[in-house]
């Protein structure tokens, strides 16, 4: 029995500050999504929305308010919600949907109206919630969280400012050929040295931005795929949506001297590659066989972490991996061709499944000036507080 599912559709709505709602920004997607798919959309049997916290009672509720600005057609509605990794629970749910026979096309979205300048947590006090206590205890908003991140590598593996600018420039090149990138413009690593600091060593074009977007997709069964006359589908092959593994923690930041952190043996695993490792497992796949990846790059050195969570290199060695050019177009294992949150920026809900419509458009070969030749293979990676795991694998 197959696990897979097909990738019959994809959609966006350009990443930027467009001041209205993210039903729009979805909606928007997911009739590109339908129409890419050539799926009538009283033909679908599910729609799956990835919540957003910023977007009041609707957002709360993301399945049914998309099925509502759709129109109303009786589909199955579910909402779910996970921090940055929503995206990839929302794929979680609908393929899950899809192998227990529930329905044989669904419609997955998630879109965000992101409001400027850092994230804060919301919905008031929260001192069950790490995100909260990390900015209520430690004053560390997600800018100082990263410019810790940052500081651990040059210390750890001598990685220096100059190799995290190096993860920018390689973006946003990418990103000034995708049209649905917010920001479509070259930088240079003396762009980026010139730059305001913002959390040391971290610059402000080290560092993602906040912004408005939709994405969403159309997935069905292999065999519904097959009598659309789609005979060689782009798949899902694994989802991986773990959570961490005691003594490790959802944050996985700098460790913090307790009580618990001196009482047991410190961790084989990090968090991020046990995201992976259950994501290879899964699809019987290993780091080896992927043409391609799209990460979490929150910053530039988080980039570079994720080369090493993924396997694409031992650890320690992500750095060197970039300066030979292996993660750059034409490298062995290109990453972030769609160029990336440097590129587009954070719209929560959306942007594990924007990761996928670029894995689509690339193992179709439709990526246009950003396309990898040859693609077969590739994997996104996210994370989500609270100890959301993100990562899927996607074949052709």
């Amino acid at each position: 029995m197959t696990t897979d599912v097909a990738v019959l559709g994809v959609g966006m709505h350009p990443w930027g500050k467009w001041g209205r709602s993210f039903v729009e920004y979805g909606t928007v997607a997911a009739r590109a999504a339908l129409t890419d798919a050539g799926v009538d959309w009283r033909d679908v049997g599910s729609i799956v929305g990835a919540d957003t916290v910023r977007g009041g009672y609707p957002g709360y509720v993301a399945g049914a308010t998309f099925a509502r600005a759709l129109g109303r057609q009786g589909a199955r509605v579910t909402s779910v919600y996970a921090a940055c990794a929503s995206g990839a629970q929302a794929v979680a749910a609908a393929r899950a949907q899809i192998l227990a026979g529930l329905a044989e096309v669904v419609l997955v979205v998630g879109a965000d109206a992101a409001p400027k300048g850092f994230f804060r947590p919301a919905g008031g006090d929260r001192p069950d919630d790490p995100d909260w206590l990390r900015f209520r205890l430690l004053g560390a908003t997600n800018p100082a969280y990263f410019g810790l991140y940052a500081r651990r590598r040059m210390a750890v593996h001598g990685d220096t400012p100059e190799d995290f600018a190096r993860v920018k420039v390689k973006n946003a090149a990418l990103g000034a050929l995708n049209p649905y990138a917010r920001y479509r413009n070259r930088i240079t690593s003396e762009e980026v040295a010139a730059s305001a600091v913002v959390a040391d060593p971290l610059r402000l074009l080290d560092i993602c931005a906040t912004s408005d977007g939709g994405a969403a997709l159309v997935l069905s069964s292999i065999a519904f795929a097959q009598r659309q006359g789609v005979a060689r589908p782009v798949r899902i092959r694994s989802v991986s949506t773990v959570s961490p593994r005691f003594p490790n923690t959802e944050l996985d930041m700098p460790d913090i001297a307790t009580d618990s952190a001196v009482a047991v043996e410190p961790a084989t695993e990090a968090f991020r590659a046990s995201i992976a490792r259950t994501a290879y497992e899964e699809a019987g796949l290993g780091p080896e066989d992927l043409s391609l990846a799209e990460v979490y790059d929150l910053s530039t050195a988080m980039e570079l972490q994720w080369y090493e969570d993924l396997g694409l290199c031992a650890d320690g060695e992500a750095a060197k991996l970039l300066r030979e050019g292996a993660t750059a177009p034409g490298g062995r294992i290109p990453v972030n061709t769609s160029g990336g949150l440097a590129s587009f920026g954070e719209a929560v809900p959306a942007q594990a499944i924007a990761q996928l419509c670029e894995l689509t458009w690339q193992l179709r070969g439709a990526a246009g000036e950003r396309q990898v030749t040859g693609a077969r293979a590739g994997i996104t990676a996210n994370q989500g507080l609270f100890g959301h795991g993100s990562a899927v694998v996607v074949v052709r």
